[in-house]
């Protein structure tokens, strides 16, 4: 009775603490905030940044835009009717809101056959990849977040085609990310030497 109490509140614990990791950060206007509650993500944000050599404050600036950093974020479904629900607009699933065929081709070229949408670690690496064959595609600066997320929007043959070029909304979209992509950044400037100095960082 004992052993089988004992297992009730491991398994307990364990979907508790699940619960708690999935769950998106609760200050999601400061970069220094998010990375304080999610102890794991600073490290993670950094090596994508480095291995890509994308900014981390854009990266994180794209999963604000894309999902608010909630991981099993799908787009809203359509209706029949007006009443009766129907199928996603898109298979957009995710941190980045990456749709199926995009996300093959992600997982495709990195040779991560495990990789998952929902998984903070994989979303990152994947904007920052994204992010960084655009920039050698299109030629567009490395901290252009503003060009940088019209192509992740409309994908590089979208962007070739300047498909963004009568979209206001999209391009106001943009600005927001490239505005929110620059705050991150002077708050990461106040704080990112005491995140790299954390003893406890989990590796």
């Amino acid at each position: 009775m004992k052993k089988f109490l004992l297992m009730i509140m491991l398994f307990s614990s364990l979907f508790i603490l699940s619960g708690c990791v999935s769950s998106p950060p609760k200050h999601l206007d400061n970069v220094c905030h998010i990375f304080d509650e999610k102890s794991s993500w600073y490290k993670k944000a950094k090596k994508a940044s480095e291995k890509w050599h994308i900014p981390i404050a854009i990266n994180m600036a794209f999963i604000h835009q894309e999902s608010r950093f909630v991981p099993k974020a799908k787009p809203p479904r359509t209706r029949i009717l007006w009443v009766i629900p129907g199928p996603r607009i898109s298979s957009a699933y995710g941190y980045p809101q990456a749709k199926d065929e995009t996300w093959k081709w992600y997982k495709k070229k990195r040779g991560n056959r495990g990789a998952d949408r929902d998984d903070f670690g994989d979303a990152i690496d994947f904007i920052a990849w994204y992010n960084h064959v655009s920039a050698d595609r299109l030629k567009i600066a490395r901290n252009d977040a503003y060009a940088l997320y019209l192509a992740y929007h409309e994908g590089h043959g979208g962007y070739s085609r300047k498909t963004w070029s009568k979209k206001g909304w999209l391009k106001d979209v943009a600005r927001k990310v490239d505005s929110r992509a620059k705050r991150y950044q002077q708050q990461l400037n106040k704080c990112e030497d005491r995140l790299n100095s954390s003893w406890w960082w989990p590796f």
